[in-house]
């Protein structure tokens, strides 16, 4: 799973988004960016701003199964 907590970007922002690829993560955070602050133009350099702070939760959104040891 990937992560964007938009606080790291905006100081003081609690919203987040978090998806299986980065692309949907992205494509959140820029569809946040038009609906609650109302920005009608998303430049590239806050595209990429954006990617900069994704981060891997290392939850991949399924259980992991644990492996059987002989003992």
């Amino acid at each position: 799973m990937k992560r964007f907590e938009s606080g790291s970007l905006i100081p003081g922002s609690t919203w987040h988004a978090e998806a299986e690829s980065e692309a949907e993560v992205v494509r959140r955070a820029v569809e946040n960016l038009r609906t609650m602050h109302g920005e009608t133009e998303i430049r590239p350099e806050m595209v990429e701003r954006i990617k900069e702070r994704i981060v891997d939760t290392g939850d991949t959104g399924k259980k992991k199964q644990k492996k059987a040891t002989k003992h």
